[in-house]
């Protein structure tokens, strides 16, 4: 099978010479949530694009997978952490977007896209993902983003989902500035754990940016 598979790959490879392809991209995405580039677990995917002239240019991302019950109450610790904060649902990007209202302002907001897609169907079902997780600056590290979290946990019971995923680059920053090292210490604290660690982003050739979207910044 991995000869067939690096055959195949160098036949890719050599189609794109004869077009005069200056850049080429891989990746490992797969109709299922989660899998989004090479996972650690697939070392044999990694070696055959090393093998190909291929290189990781992109962002390691951390998946993160957490029970929909393990995650904050809606009202936990009792009430919401700033007088006056209130949730709004709306239509998001990425599905249900719950945003945090502090009189006329948006101080933060998250999505939910629960994954009942028919290319994503699978036996159990029961699944979500975190679109969106985002605290502006000035409100940071003050219990907005557990708070919005617990709104978005309730309205997943509701909807009968079981467990959420979200995830973090090990590198950089977020489009904010905020460094994605205080989110992959946030989601541990509020009922994630780390599941695997997959590579976005090969490139063959000239480099280009990596893949793989922005993860969240909360607090």
């Amino acid at each position: 099978m991995t000869g067939a598979a690096e055959a195949l790959i160098a036949a890719c490879t050599e189609v794109f010479g004869r077009w005069g392809v200056t850049c080429q991209s891989a990746g490992g995405e797969l109709p299922v949530p989660g899998v989004h580039g090479v996972p650690e677990q697939w070392p044999h995917i990694a070696a055959l694009y090393r093998r190909a002239g291929f290189s990781h240019t992109g962002h390691t991302e951390v998946v993160y997978p957490a029970p929909v019950e393990d995650l904050p109450g809606p009202f936990s610790p009792g009430r919401p952490p700033l007088d006056g904060l209130a949730v709004s649902r709306s239509v998001g990007i990425n599905g249900c977007r719950l945003s945090a209202v502090l009189g006329e302002d948006v101080i933060g907001y998250t999505e939910m896209e629960i994954l009942d897609k028919g290319e994503r169907m699978w036996r159990h079902g029961g699944w979500a993902d975190v679109g969106n997780l985002r605290v502006v600056a000035p409100y940071r590290r003050r219990g907005v983003g557990t708070w919005l979290l617990g709104q978005a946990a309730d309205w997943l019971r509701l909807a009968q989902v079981t467990r959420l995923l979200d995830y973090a680059w090990l590198e950089g920053t977020d489009p904010t500035g905020q460094s994605h090292d205080d989110y992959r210490a946030f989601l541990p604290a509020v009922g994630f754990r780390e599941l695997t660690r997959t590579a976005r982003g090969w490139t063959r050739g000239r480099l280009t940016a990596g893949d793989g979207g922005h993860p969240a910044s909360a607090g």
